[in-house]
């Protein structure tokens, strides 16, 4: 039985549009039972919350305990990239207690939770302030912590830039069997007796975010707990389920993440050693939807490390005269292009063709344009997709191989 202590929220997404009830703990509850694990799920829920986990506990097929609270946590988007709006309850309720052989542990908003384990795998959920494991008197004789690098040097308490010392630093600190720190395209460290290896992140043909982070969680722990695989062989099943997730918005089966292949990132030799390419950001920025979407693309990018060039931010309105040839130029510089091809224009469609003439890889997101109006950007081979986080990640993946 695997013990899972975390969230359920409620989960809003305007695009792509998405209304559940799921939280770090009820989508890794869903994904544990989904593998065939015997999973219990320990929650605080309100009444409406607890209608709907409690349905899909019967449908899933695992146990549910809740602490009744009067209003849950709820998560809203206006995509799988933005910064939700969240509603927190204004009161912090009592911690869980919760003994068990084997845990998964979430770190939670509304309260928290103390775990006496044999074995326990702690997401502490937190990039800014995250709580340690032992700080609530919390203990496991097996830990294996699972954080991203802002949450790794947050937990630590200082700038790290070497993952591999950070690493063994958190082991040493929380005095962890297992310290796994997820970097992106370049997969995720696993570090354990001393000794570090890498894990891939893979390539999908779609890119469902929301939640991607709590699946890892649980096909680590499932692999690690449930087929006592060593940490490098849980972590790189547990990647390729997420990559599962993300391209299909929903939960692998054994049978259908053991027929799933996807390929792992190519990533460049001038990006491992720390050469961050430059994306030259095109499209029409004339209205305030147009500036709305050059700006949470532009923001996406520069929160992934990656240099942008955008006309908007970098040369502004202007004659031919003044703005033209730094936008020309801008193009030679950058190694790639990202286009918001909606409400194509003139000088959009210009700076694409003149991209392709040099060879430059082109990605372009567009939802609302005709077949026929996006027929010269097919037959350039620019990538095209309709859903903006996928366009984005896209983007990332050819300015990772650069």
């Amino acid at each position: 039985m695997i013990t899972v202590v975390g969230g359920v929220y409620q989960e809003r997404c305007m695009s792509p549009r998405w209304v559940e009830v799921y939280g770090s703990g009820g989508r890794a509850a869903t994904a544990l039972a989904r593998m065939g694990a015997q999973v219990s799920l320990h929650a605080y829920a309100d009444a409406h919350t607890e209608g709907v986990i409690c349905q899909r506990a019967a449908l899933e097929g695992f146990d549910v305990h809740l602490e009744s609270i009067g209003q849950s946590v709820s998560f809203s988007y206006t995509h799988g990239l933005s910064t939700p709006s969240v509603f927190k309850p204004v009161v912090d309720q009592p911690p869980l207690q919760v003994r068990a052989d084997w845990v998964v542990r979430f770190g939670m908003i509304e309260g928290d939770a103390v775990v006496d384990a044999e074995y326990a795998v702690y997401d502490p959920q937190s990039p800014v302030s995250p709580q340690r494991f032992s700080a609530n008197g919390s203990k496991a004789k097996h830990l294996a912590l699972i954080l991203n690098h802002n949450e790794a040097e947050a937990l630590y308490g200082n700038r790290e830039p070497n993952v591999e010392r950070l690493a063994a630093a958190l082991s040493e600190m929380e005095k962890a069997e297992v310290v796994i720190i997820k970097r992106g395209p370049l997969g995720a460290l696993v570090y354990t007796g001393g000794q570090s290896s890498t894990v891939p992140a893979y390539a999908t043909s779609k890119v469902f975010k929301i939640g991607s982070g709590d699946n890892f969680v649980a096909h680590f722990a499932y692999n690690w707990l449930e087929l006592h695989l060593p940490p490098h062989d849980a972590a790189l099943n547990a990647s390729r389920a997420t990559a599962f997730y993300c391209q299909h918005q929903g939960f692998g089966t054994p049978k259908r993440l053991k027929d799933f292949q996807p390929a792992p990132l190519i990533i460049s030799n001038a990006y491992r050693n720390g050469k961050r390419p430059k994306i030259y950001l095109a499209g029409p920025f004339f209205t305030l939807a147009q500036l709305w979407l050059v700006e949470e693309a532009r923001n996406a990018f520069l929160s992934m490390g990656l240099g942008v060039f955008s006309p908007y931010h970098d040369v502004g309105h202007g004659p031919a005269a003044e703005v033209v040839q730094k936008d020309v130029d801008a193009i030679h510089e950058c190694e790639l292009m990202f286009v918001i091809g909606d409400g194509l224009d003139a000088g959009t469609i210009f700076e694409i063709g003149y991209a392709r003439a040099l060879n430059k890889p082109v990605i372009m997101y567009v939802e609302n344009e005709s077949e026929e109006d996006r027929k010269m950007m097919e037959g350039t081979h620019c990538v095209i997709s309709n859903d903006f986080v996928t366009a984005i990640y896209k983007t990332s993946w050819e300015a990772v191989a650069v």
